[in-house]
């Protein structure tokens, strides 16, 4: 396995200076049903020419995951990728299923696993160490989300409390999974909705928020969560019900620009608060980046689950080029 002394590239478990793979959704070995244990975690490592096949490693619930009074968890599932503790070496938040009786605060079922010159480190994950003062209520702490949130240079981890608030986690992290300092939010939501990549949309130097008024996979209303000196705590701009929505600059000039997919059709909100016509393009999910390296970003949109109507199947991925007028159906 190639060895590395350290990057700033995103995941970047080994420190190479390359972008390594990771995939959660491996297939149970010898075709073991469903409700069996989670095959784990696949990690593969890349390089100068691309991904390397060879190097190459499993992460199993068994092998690499912290049991919790004894017990390890089924349930092993990556999460968001960051360097947490800041030593150069991108670090894997992972989700797991501790035992849990039902009675008083759950226990916490996120897990740290350290990247180091061989990669993820071997052996086992450190549970994520939110102090009491960070929680609130009784609800499971959730949809981990990772960025700087204070604008202070070291990575941050926020996730779901009880109601519309979050344990806002202060970085580096130790290698103990405890964070330099934690407090409870209000934030304008009851959801963290995930990002490809941390998000600056007022660019001042905090990364923001993205927080959703109902869990993932159901239409809702989303509003920014504003970083700064005290976390992600100001209330940003908010955006029409949808199922995703999806950041970038689509267009010249006007600085963070949104769309959100309704399903139906496309919302391009250009500058965060511009409106602009709809887009009849179908589609729940959303994939942002420039892939034709011209300085916009382009779009693309699916609709993996179709709809209820069995007559209206899943349609094939559109692409929406940007461009100096805004996306385009062309």
């Amino acid at each position: 396995m190639p060895r590395g002394s350290g990057s700033e590239v995103p995941y970047d478990f080994n420190g190479d200076g390359h972008p390594d793979l990771v995939v959660d959704d491996l297939l149970a070995p010898g075709g073991r049903a469903a409700h069996d244990d989670d095959p784990g975690i696949g990690i593969v490592y890349g390089s100068a020419r691309g991904l390397v096949p060879g190097a190459r490693q499993i992460l199993t619930p068994s092998r690499n995951a912290a049991p919790t009074k004894g017990v390890v968890p089924a349930a092993f599932e990556a999460g968001p990728a960051c360097d947490l503790d800041g030593d150069g070496f991108t670090d894997l938040v992972v989700t797991a299923d501790p035992p849990y009786d039902g009675v008083g605060r759950p226990p916490v079922p996120v897990q740290l696993l350290f990247g180091s010159p061989r990669g993820l480190a071997a052996g086992r994950a450190v549970p994520l160490r939110i102090p009491e003062r960070a929680r609130d209520g009784n609800e499971w702490p959730d949809q981990p989300t990772c960025g700087d949130f204070d604008g202070d240079g070291a990575t941050d981890l926020a996730v779901t409390a009880s109601g519309p608030r979050i344990s806002y986690l202060r970085g580096p992290f130790t290698r103990r999974g405890a964070p330099k300092g934690a407090t409870v939010l209000d934030v304008p939501g009851t959801a963290l909705a995930p990002l490809a990549e941390p998000l600056d949309a007022d660019r001042d130097g905090a990364d923001d928020l993205l927080v959703r008024a109902a869990d993932p996979g159901r239409a809702a209303t989303t509003r920014l969560a504003l970083g700064g000196p005290q976390g992600p705590a100001r209330a940003g701009t908010a955006f029409p019900s949808g199922h995703a929505v999806a950041f970038g600059r689509f267009r010249r000039g006007s600085g963070t620009d949104a769309v959100v997919a309704t399903g139906s059709r496309l919302l391009p909100r250009y500058g965060l608060t511009g409106d602009a016509p709809p887009l009849p393009v179908r589609g729940r999910a959303l994939y942002a980046g420039d892939i034709t390296a011209d300085g916009y970003t382009d779009l693309i949109v699916s609709d993996p689950t179709g709809t209820n109507d069995s007559a209206t199947p899943a349609t094939p991925p559109t692409y929406l080029p940007g461009s100096p007028t805004g996306l385009t159906t062309k």
